[in-house]
């Protein structure tokens, strides 16, 4: 074997190892993000009255990223340390009309099961 073919092989090896490196830190973020939104959703289990939860679960239908703005403030205050018990409709709201975009006019309406 020449020098040229050992070369050639030592660097597919080398690229074989970065792209099994990839491939292992890829699942390693996947992996973690799993666990954040596993997390995301105990926290709003636990912040959330029923009917608040169906409000935000409808409200994610119509605006998923509103939806996903609105999640992160309830899982925010709920980690700060901020919330007085669960969330209930009527502080749902309140909270859904102080993020809501600037302009937009919409009402995110409750099933009422």
């Amino acid at each position: 074997m020449s020098e040229e073919d050992i070369e050639k092989i030592r660097e597919k090896k080398m690229e074989e190892l970065r792209e099994r490196q990839q491939g292992q830190d890829a699942e390693a973020q996947k992996e973690a993000q799993q666990r954040a939104e596993a997390q995301k959703k105990a926290v709003l289990r636990q912040s959330l009255e029923p009917e608040a939860r169906e409000r935000l679960q409808a409200l994610r239908m119509a605006k998923p990223q509103f939806a996903e703005q609105v999640e992160r403030q309830v899982v925010a205050l709920a980690q700060s340390g901020r919330l007085q018990g669960k969330i209930d409709d009527e502080q749902m709201k309140a909270i859904l009309k102080e993020l809501q975009p600037g302009g937009d006019d919409y009402d995110i309406k409750h099933s009422g099961l």
